[in-house]
Parts: structure tokens; C-alpha cells; sequence
């Protein structure tokens, strides 16, 4: 599949009038046959939410297209996972789950395997990854024995888990892994400020193209670090650890930017207005960035600091 091809693979999704979606949620390829919305709903988005509320959001999202969760244990400490579980029990079987845990070690692993798999009132998740590998001391502890990729391994036997893969926060780790384990996918930054101004992005998407492993994008809406000065309670979005764009055109730019780099979906910040967002502007076409407004996107975006440098 060409990069035109790539880009152009959609699956038409009947949208529901209730909702007032006009335009079906666009897919993209991930592995064997399976196509995800190109917009993720993020576990935190459902945290602080009564679970009334909850509930009500994943519906919507699920009228709306969104096929593609993402989830972790540690997602305000187990809250995303057992309100998100509840969400979806009545679409579980129409979803695509995918769920990770930062135990690098195989015992501790299992165990987080197990009650993520209570909390969502399933036998399996679609995607299970290694969250954050962040160095090169998390690779060696995953992959020695009695490491958390023996888990891995054995739960895919076991029908617990039908894809393995990551998420990336240190480049050289990420390159690592993908050369020393057979995974189907990787979860990492494509964000305009780290790829331009912090070099990190284009050699994972590089390598995970020649593995044959799908990519799914982190950040693509995140403007950078917070301020220095600013202090946490001051923050406009108390659930995300980073800035994320909320100026309308600049995400609409941010998003057409990841969403054109070859990758299968964006998993926006968890914060739900950001959410919204992210779902409406993908109702419009996503044609590259002119010269033009890349060179201004880079501009509106260099103020901060990115969350994450090669």
C-alpha cells in the first residue's frame, strides 16, 4: 500500500442523527483486516466524570465512529479503567481495546493483565503495550528473563491479548525494542513541535514502517510543556501533563500534520473539550500543510518547550 493509498483508506460509517454527526468518522489500516477511527478516545478523558456522564460520552463516541479506546491502569489511578470498562459493556464486541501497563517485569504484568481484563468485563484486550518505555534500563528489564515481554508472549498464546506493541518515550529505546521483539504496532509522539524542533518522531515512524508494525500518534495536539511560572492550579486543563493546543486553527494545522505522517490514528489529550475538538476537525478533509502554513504552524508552536526531544 502506497502512501496515497494509505492515507486515503477509510471505512463510511453510518452516523447517528441524534448526535448531529454529519460526516462519518474516517478509518485507517492497522493490522490483519482491522480498521480504527483516526481519532482515539483517551481512558482520561472519562475521569472526573460522574459515571452517568461517562457513560453517556462513550456512547456518543461510539455514534459518532470512534471503533479505537486506549486505556492504562494508571490512568488517575485505575478511575479511567473501571469507568471506561462500564462505558463499554454494551460495545465491547464492536470496539478495539487497547490497554497497557508500566510493570516491566512479568509477574507484576500478569497481574495488571488480569484485573484491567475485570475492569472492562472482557476475556481479552485488542492491544496490549508496554507503556512509556522511557530508557534504556526499561528495554533490558522487559526483555530478561522473567520480563514483562514473557507475559506478553504468553498471554497472545493464551487468546488474552491479540496484538502486542509500545509506547515510546525515548527514541533509541523504542528502536531497541522494535528490533528485538516481534510487535504489530507502536505508540509515539508525532507532534509538530518535538518533530521539527526536538528531532523525535521521524526515525520510529522510519523503523516501524520497515518492521511492517502499524503507528498510532500521541501528542498530536499537545503545544508543549507547561510554563515554568505557571503553577499547576493555575493550569486550564488540570488533566493533562503538557499544554495542548486549544486555539481551533492551530489544532486544525497540528492534527493535519500527524494525521499525514503515515500513521493509523491520534490519540488526543484526555481533557474531553480537547476531545470534542479533535473529533470535529477531522469531519473535514486533511490535505497536507501548504509550505506556507507549515512554516507558520512552526512558528505559533516554537514557544514552548516540546514534551519530548530526541
Amino acid at each position: 500500500m502506497d502512501r496515497r493509498e494509505f492515507l486515503g483508506a477509510a471505512a463510511a460509517l453510518t452516523a447517528t442523527a441524534a448526535y448531529g454527526w454529519s460526516t462519518p468518522l474516517p478509518r485507517r489500516p492497522y493490522k490483519n483486516g482491522i480498521e480504527l477511527s483516526i481519532i482515539a478516545f483517551g481512558g482520561i478523558v472519562v475521569c472526573g466524570l460522574p459515571q452517568a456522564d461517562a457513560s453517556k460520552r462513550v456512547a456518543g463516541a461510539c455514534d459518532r465512529g470512534v471503533n479505537y479506546f486506549d486505556c492504562a491502569p494508571s490512568y488517575f489511578d485505575g478511575e479511567a479503567e473501571t469507568k471506561l470498562g462500564e462505558a463499554l459493556r454494551p460495545y465491547r464486541s464492536k470496539i478495539f481495546l487497547a490497554e497497557k501497563t508500566m510493570n516491566r517485569d512479568a509477574k507484576g504484568a500478569r497481574e495488571e493483565l488480569e484485573r484491567s481484563l475485570q475492569r472492562f468485563h472482557t476475556d481479552h484486550v485488542d492491544l496490549y503495550q508496554f507503556h512509556a518505555v522511557s530508557s534504556m534500563e526499561d528495554v533490558d528489564k522487559i526483555l530478561a528473563p522473567t520480563g514483562a515481554a514473557e507475559t506478553f508472549l504468553a498471554a497472545k498464546k493464551e487468546g488474552k491479548v491479540r496484538h502486542l506493541g509500545f509506547s515510546a518515550h525515548n527514541a533509541p529505546a523504542a528502536l531497541r525494542l522494535m528490533d528485538a521483539l516481534e510487535l504489530d504496532s507502536v505508540m509515539f509522539p508525532v507532534n509538530v513541535n518535538a518533530w521539527v524542533n526536538g528531532g523525535f518522531g521521524p526515525q520510529i515512524l522510519n523503523k516501524a514502517k520497515s518492521k511492517g508494525m502499524a503507528r498510532l500518534a500521541l501528542k498530536s495536539l499537545a503545544f508543549g510543556k507547561w510554563p515554568a511560572d505557571l503553577k499547576e492550579s493555575d493550569r486550564k486543563y488540570p488533566k493533562c501533563w503538557y499544554q495542548p493546543i486549544d486555539d481551533r486553527e492551530m489544532a486544525r494545522l497540528a492534527l493535519r500534520f500527524t494525521l499525514n505522517q503515515e500513521v493509523t490514528a491520534a490519540v488526543p489529550p484526555g481533557d474531553e473539550r480537547i476531545f470534542d475538538m479533535a473529533l470535529e476537525l477531522v469531519s473535514a478533509p486533511l490535505p497536507q500543510l501548504s509550505a506556507e502554513e507549515l512554516t507558520g504552524l512552526k512558528k505559533s508552536i516554537s514557544a514552548r518547550e516540546p514534551v519530548f526531544r530526541a
